[in-house]
């Protein structure tokens, strides 16, 4: 037996309960330790770079998961460790004043708990898509997750946004602590008894881990594909930490708003990604390079007009901004989700967890790396430059990464791919 479309979307919702909780560590709790806490940017950067680097395990995940069985425990427990982790790192926020000690060494298990999460949680669940899927149903099904988690991202930072303000620490404890209880219970729900629904699809494979790990680096189109999806996801992640400071240190913003900012890009890229489903669907314009390329480029254009904006300060026009950068960001995003899907079928068989845990490896590096260098080339320009030259000089260096990114995929991805693949009929 295979997943159903319903069976599809319940595992959406773990998506979307991921994307929930992990919003409030990128955005919400970056943006308390540097504005209301004073903090130095690169902190939060370190910080989320180590539940990123912990996350290398994924390919790990995805090799057993390729042996099969007992994925719905990693799905929940991994959901379990990221609900705590969150839950401790609002926690440690108000422990700083205090003691920076005490709240670097909380924040540091914290975040330690967070990676363990997401990387058990998401690769356990993408492994189960790419195995229990019909092939014909894989890119749509990447694809509906993919977009739940992004609908849960911006309902999650517009809701934050508006609960949050007049700002206090008890606020901010509760509102985390309850977002990650629903998210917990959400996820329990939602994958409760399909595994148990479906028949074994594979025997055992006793290949070693490092065995099965070469074995797929070897494919030509599995390696460049990961070097790809560094790249760009370096671009992709560069603005995640400062985004929010930029817009309470140059624009005015308050706690509130801001989060609500980080909403309205998610809600970009939800559209963005729709958008392209829609054209390639119904339409069946284009080639998935082409629909790479033109929202990197897009992405690079809508990162000049955010730095642009920078010397006009508050009552500047940064939201619709913003909302472009995700428009584009989506539907970049989308066109390489598509592709990795494919791709995950492609080259030796009952390796696609593997695959999936490679680039789901490569992408944390990269988010991890694009964190920390946006966050420390703005502390570092910060001490010579104005906040407002500062960020502007990274948003321009991180659409010249996209760019880059953007010739990068016009000559390693397939251009006789068809879009239409994204969302295949019955």
């Amino acid at each position: 037996m295979t997943l159903s479309w319903f069976q599809i979307v319940r595992l959406g919702f773990v998506q979307m309960a991921l994307g929930a909780i992990v919003v409030l560590t990128t955005s919400t709790l970056n943006r308390i330790m540097v504005v209301e806490l004073s903090l130095p940017a690169i902190l939060p950067g370190l910080l989320v770079g180590l539940h990123y680097g912990i996350q290398l395990s994924r390919p790990h995940w995805g090799f057993y998961s390729d042996k099969g069985g007992h994925r719905t425990r990693w799905i929940i427990g991994g959901m379990a460790a990221l609900a705590l982790g969150a839950f401790l790192a609002a926690v440690a926020l108000p422990v700083f004043p205090q003691s920076f000690g005490a709240g670097l060494l909380l924040s540091i298990l914290a975040y330690g708990l967070i990676g363990v999460g997401v990387g058990a949680s998401g690769t356990s669940m993408l492994a189960l898509l790419a195995t229990t899927t019909k092939p014909e149903r894989r890119a749509a099904a990447a694809t509906i997750t993919w977009l739940m988690m992004i609908f849960g991202i911006a309902m999650t930072a517009g809701i934050v946004g508006q609960l949050i303000d007049p700002y206090t620490p008890a606020k901010l404890i509760r509102i985390v602590g309850a977002v990650c209880l629903i998210a917990t219970a959400v996820t329990a729900l939602a994958v409760w008894g399909i595994e148990r629904g479906l028949a074994a699809t594979r025997e055992p494979d006793p290949t070693p881990f490092m065995e099965g790990l070469r074995e797929v680096w070897g494919e030509r189109k599995a390696r460049n594909f990961t070097m790809f999806v560094f790249l760009s996801m370096t671009a992709y992640f560069m603005q995640e930490l400062i985004l929010e400071p930029y817009a309470g240190l140059v624009f005015g913003f308050t706690p509130g708003q801001s989060t609500s900012l980080s909403g309205a890009q998610n809600g970009g890229v939800f559209l963005g990604m729709l958008t392209v489903g829609i054209m390639a669907t119904g339409l069946k314009i284009g080639a998935l390079r082409s629909w790479v390329m033109a929202g990197c480029l897009g992405s690079a254009a809508a990162l000049c007009g955010v730095a642009m904006l920078g010397p006009m300060g508050p009552g500047a026009p940064l939201v619709p901004a913003v909302i472009s950068l995700g428009f584009f960001n989506g539907m970049f995003a989308v066109a390489a989700i598509g592709s990795m899907m494919a791709l995950a079928a492609e080259g030796r068989e009952r390796r696609e967890g593997t695959r999936m845990g490679l680039w789901g490896a490569a992408q944390a590096i990269a988010a991890g790396f694009g964190g920390l260098l946006g966050a420390a080339c703005v502390d570092l320009f910060r001490s010579t430059l104005t906040d407002t030259q500062a960020f502007g000089i990274v948003f321009i260096g991180e659409a010249a990464l996209f760019i880059t990114a953007a010739t990068v995929a016009a000559k390693i991805m397939d251009h006789r791919v068809p879009t239409a693949t994204l969302v295949p009929g019955e």
